[in-house]
């Protein structure tokens, strides 16, 4: 038995395969992410890796291919079907990851009833959970009906006869880290098992026209368990973010064939599954202090929404030689750039103080138009200036000191009058996109040392 296994090393990054560790992985130069594995050295004839539901393919003329407006099968859930591009491709593979406990699973397990409400067939496979556990979550959630089945199995080989017989239209794979195939005989969760089950399941998936979706882990780092072929080798990943002890969740698609990548879903966790928000900015602005200096509300968007959120800055008189820089859901490197034109421009004297940028409700934001927010928001805490909650701003800042225009300013500006703002600070190169906006009063600004002269005499 033992001449008949060897040992071998893969990069975890990209799969690549060497007799022998290496620091650096000549696929994909990353380093230190190679990984012992023992395989069989035993030739396998190749039957059963051959998927049985392939049969020859013959080409077709690009001009023939049809294209159907109802090919999407809605999920009941919009913010996910946003996400997704507007709905669940047949066919389709997706990859689902995040911390655990972030609501992976009851998010899934939601989806599957309402796909079973619409009639839908819905095989839900679960490697990690018993079926009591199972049922005592989908308890919670509400009733299911009889189009949803369980399966609890972990052997591939199970798993695809399983699918090829019951033929369902929406399958969910928990997790792919728990699934193995006979013919590998490395560990389940190691970098050929996670490449072959999830070539297994491509197969099946492009085969049949099933819509798969994978449940994923992650990584201390953040990222999905696993070779990155995994990635590569799915039509959809999507990342759930958001602090499991908050209530919040963020859905954010990372690589998607069918639709935008720039999409997020915004949910909140309940006793009763994940709730839509549909409105996460008067969500995420929900709580704000009243008569606070060192606040405002700036606008960022995401995909196509723009998402009003509070951003709060402390400045304060430092005991140390050195100020310290501290920044919560924004770019640490961006604050410090904006701090330096606030100094150099604005004449705002910051050298020997120490400053802290959060993004109110725990949200990551990195879009540029959220630079004149964050100026702001330092000034008012610098010279303790309340700005009136009925204040909303949002421009990218140069380092020349210039405002910049940002995309969609007329979105922006909906958003702002829709949530009951009174005036928006925003770049005088967005006059003419913007227009005449009834309601809801414009103060243009070219530089940064005109918002915060506005902002003073205010």
């Amino acid at each position: 038995m033992l001449k008949n296994k060897k040992s071998v090393y893969f990069c975890q990054e990209c799969g690549y395969e060497s007799a022998k560790w290496m620091g650096q992985c000549p696929g994909c130069k990353a380093w230190n992410t190679f990984v012992e594995e023992t395989v069989s050295s035993k030739k396998s004839s190749g039957g059963s890796l051959r998927t049985s539901v392939s049969n020859r393919q013959e080409p077709v003329i690009l001009r023939d291919i049809s294209l159907k407006e109802d090919e999407r099968r809605t999920s009941g859930i919009g913010e996910l079907d946003r996400v997704l591009g507007g709905g669940i491709v047949p066919g389709s593979l997706v990859l689902v990851g995040g911390d655990p406990g972030i609501g992976k699973s009851t998010l899934l397990l939601q989806v599957c009833r309402n796909l079973a409400d619409r009639d839908a067939s819905v095989l839900y496979i679960s490697g990690e959970e018993s079926l009591r556990q199972i049922k005592l979550r989908a308890n919670r959630i509400g009733d299911f009906s009889d189009k949803l089945t369980l399966l609890c199995e972990t052997n591939l080989e199970n798993i695809r006869e399983v699918m090829e017989r019951k033929k369902p239209d929406v399958a969910v794979i928990d997790s792919i880290q728990t699934m193995f195939h006979e013919e590998i005989s490395s560990a389940p969760g190691s970098v050929s098992q996670v490449r072959e089950s999830t070539n297994v399941l491509m197969q099946v998936a492009k085969g049949l026209g099933i819509s798969i979706f994978i449940v994923g882990h992650v990584t201390k780092e953040g990222n999905v368990a696993g070779p990155r072929v995994l990635e590569h080798m799915v039509d959809t990943v999507l990342y759930f973010e958001g602090d499991r002890h908050a209530s919040y969740r963020i859905l954010r698609a990372v690589k998607n064939r069918f639709g935008s990548t720039n999409e997020i879903g915004v949910f909140e966790m309940r006793d009763t599954g994940l709730e839509e928000v549909k409105n996460p900015s008067e969500f995420l602005l929900d709580g704000r202090p009243e008569n606070a200096s060192g606040s405002i509300v700036a606008c960022s968007m995401e995909g196509t929404r723009p998402i009003l959120v509070e951003i709060q800055a402390l400045v304060c008189q430092s005991n140390f030689g050195i100020p310290r820089r501290t920044t919560v859901g924004t770019d640490f490197n961006r604050v410090n750039l904006l701090m330096a034109v606030l100094e150099r421009k604005a004449g705002v004297q910051l050298a020997s103080f120490d400053a802290y940028v959060n993004i109110a409700g725990g949200m990551k934001m990195t879009e540029p138009a959220l630079d004149l927010g964050i100026c702001l928001a330092i000034f008012s805490s610098y010279k303790d200036i309340v700005i009136s909650d009925h204040v909303m701003a949002f421009g990218e800042i140069g380092l020349s000191g210039e405002v910049r225009a940002v995309s969609m300013a007329g979105q922006r500006v909906q958003e702002a009058k829709k949530l009951g703002f009174e005036k928006v600070i925003l770049p005088e190169v967005c006059r003419a996109s913007v227009g005449k906006i009834d309601g809801i009063e414009l103060v243009y600004v070219s530089q940064i040392k005109d918002a915060l002269m506005y902002v003073k005499k205010a």
